[in-house]
């Protein structure tokens, strides 16, 4: 392509992301007189095409051109905003100011090449201004303890994850740092979407929304506070209807296992969904059951997490992860695919996310079979479900438990069905299921 042609496409995508600005601009501004406005639809375009038209200068001359550029043009715009301030004799915000320099840097990128860039960029830019109102509304209906789990969330993610080396020790050479991390940063997202849906859904919509959404967050918490509420309301014969809400909360499980051991060990995804999918059906069709009856509890409020995420659980969860995956390995080496079914089944008592992780990173690092680690998570998950009656019945509510079996038993039929069936598959076709997933 000849160098004028490039230079005309670059200045172009400069002049297009600084009208798109300020075209938001403009329209947010739209009812100001003349004056009023700090910079409208023609000085974001202008300054759009400046910084393209800067780049291609400081590309024939030196770095300097574009400096000078830079602080001349954001000489000028403070200026302006100052001169605007005065006559108005009030605060009208920095953000065109900042939109008016990001517009510009936006330019500059486009003039030196980075086109794509620039143009995704411009996109963003003009969505975070234009949802100033949802954005306010949103940070007006954080509280502080949500703040602070988000931060945690990031710095586990953003700052503690890149620096873990990415090497096996230990004494059985099971232990990778970042592996271990990345895991918990994966069952901490998902807890905080289960949580920010609960919150964004609200908890107005019965036992039975609450528990199915609550129990991406956490389903043995949501299942104990069904079992808390029972005690309070025992007068009122709502065990029937919490046990529906637990095995909501529970139901959740089944997707949430496989998404984790999608995410690590794609191949395995297939044969284990034929064992969660029919488990995971039959449970909300006994949940769906008692739906008409959710509205008979009000005090849905009180059976939502704490917080959306601790940093102490997320410790802990790394704690027992790799605890698990010691002990797992070692097992593995010491007693073969019959021990490991043994681990599994007592481990899911305490952790589902822990077992599943560890199985499905054997799997993807080709330390057991997959149909071994398939059947060793799903008997962990058959072990979480049976635990959660246990629990209830040591805070005392035997009738929430008593309830909840029939559902966990119809999963648990289901599950065993569908695995069975899968197995009954002509080993061809499986195969070619499991291959299309694992190339996806």
């Amino acid at each position: 392509m000849p160098e004028t042609v490039v230079m005309f496409e670059r200045l172009a995508v400069a002049l297009a992301l600084g009208l798109l600005v300020g075209m938001e601009r403009g329209w947010k501004g739209r009812e100001l007189a003349p004056g009023e406005r700090v910079a409208g639809v023609r000085t974001f375009t202008v300054l759009g095409f400046l910084g393209g038209l800067a780049a291609l200068l400081t590309l024939a001359t030196n770095a300097a051109t574009l400096a000078a550029t830079v602080l001349a043009a954001g000489g000028l715009l403070g200026l302006n905003h100052w001169y605007t301030l005065t006559r108005q004799d009030a605060d009208v915000g920095a953000t065109t100011l900042m939109a008016a320099l990001a517009t510009f840097g936006l330019g500059a990128l486009a003039g030196l090449g980075e086109l794509a860039v620039a143009a995704a960029g411009s996109v963003v830019l003009a969505i975070v201004l234009g949802v100033k109102q949802e954005l306010h509304r949103f940070v007006a209906r954080l509280d502080h303890r949500e703040l602070m789990a988000g931060l945690e969330l990031l710095a586990i993610s953003v700052v503690l994850l890149p620096v873990l080396p990415d090497t096996a020790y230990g004494p059985v050479g099971g232990i990778n740092p970042y592996e271990i991390w990345w895991m918990v940063v994966l069952i901490a997202g998902l807890s905080f979407l289960g949580y920010a849906a609960v919150r964004v859904a609200g908890a107005a919509h019965g036992v039975m929304l609450t528990g199915l959404i609550g129990g991406f967050a956490s389903s043995t918490v949501i299942a104990l506070n069904m079992g808390r509420l029972a005690q309070r309301d025992a007068a009122a014969g709502t065990a029937p209807l919490l046990a529906a809400g637990a095995a909501a909360a529970l139901a959740t499980m089944f997707p949430r296992v496989l998404v984790i051991v999608a995410a690590i060990a794609p191949a395995s995804a297939v044969p284990l969904a034929w064992a969660l999918v029919p488990g995971c059906l039959a449970m909300l069709a006994s949940v769906a059951w008692r739906w008409r009856r959710a509205a008979g509890v009000s005090d849905t409020q009180s059976l939502l997490p704490r917080k959306p995420f601790e940093l102490r659980t997320a410790l802990e969860f790394a704690a027992i992860l790799t605890v698990i995956t010691l002990l797992v390995e070692a097992v593995r080496r010491a007693l073969g695919d019959q021990g490991l079914y043994a681990v599994a089944l007592l481990a899911g008592l305490f952790d589902v996310d822990a077992i599943s992780l560890s199985f499905a990173q054997m799997i993807a690092d080709g330390r057991t079979a997959a149909s071994v680690g398939v059947l060793a998570v799903v008997l962990g998950v058959l072990a979480n479900m049976l635990a959660k009656p246990l629990l209830l019945i040591l805070i005392g509510t035997p009738r929430v438990a008593l309830h909840l079996l029939v559902p966990l038993a119809l999963a648990t039929a289901a599950g065993a069905g569908g695995l069975a069936a899968y197995h009954a598959v002509p080993a061809g076709l499986a195969a070619r299921w499991t291959g299309f997933a694992g190339a996806g």
